[in-house]
């Protein structure tokens, strides 16, 4: 009896052998409609985050067009106000060159005093004796006046015997020339 228990108790942990087969190499059968159905799933399925990006882009898109067209529309409406404030501003300024300037007077006027006639004869002279031009404060010199004196005295000259023009290399002095081949009278 031991040796009947022993053989019991010996094929106790053992499974029983049967025909087993592992889910890899067993054979399964589909129609053609339901492979077609597995497939269309599994399509689906991967498809579908592509799909729900690309709806998003779509609206993406579609409000940056919009956002494009309605820049586009500002940007022409502000263009065509800047030009017209542009033509405004010109015909303002045109209006401004035009006026005549307080306290000044146009250089085609005769000067009017005797003091501003001799002071210009006497420039024109100095100018005529030197051969060449002379600075402003030279001239001043010559005429004991002070320099907005000086202004407003070139400013009566005759613009046709007398140019004024900077002095070479330092802008910031002018000269008074007597125009070549003008009679000085």
């Amino acid at each position: 009896m031991s040796e009947i228990a022993s053989a019991k108790i010996n094929s106790f942990g053992k499974s029983p052998k049967a025909d087993f087969v592992s889910p890899s190499t067993q054979l399964i059968t589909l129609t053609i409609g339901q492979l077609q159905d597995i497939i269309t799933q599994a399509v689906k399925k991967a498809n579908q985050p592509l799909q729900d990006r690309i709806e998003s882009l779509e609206k993406m898109v579609a409000a940056q067009d919009a956002k494009i067209a309605a820049l586009t529309s500002t940007q022409e409406q502000d263009v065509n106000r800047i030009c017209l404030d542009i033509a405004y501003d010109r015909q303002r300024l045109a209006r401004l060159e035009q006026r005549p300037v307080p306290g000044v007077t146009a250089p085609t006027t005769p000067p009017q005093g005797e003091k501003t006639i001799s002071r210009i004869a006497k420039v024109k002279d100095f100018l005529k004796t030197r051969g060449s031009g002379a600075t402003f404060q030279e001239c001043e010199r010559l005429l004991s006046i002070l320099p907005n004196q000086m202004t407003r005295l070139v400013s009566m000259m005759d613009k046709r015997s007398f140019e004024i023009f900077p002095r070479p290399g330092d802008g910031r002095q002018r000269i008074l020339r007597l125009k070549a081949g003008r009679s000085f009278t």
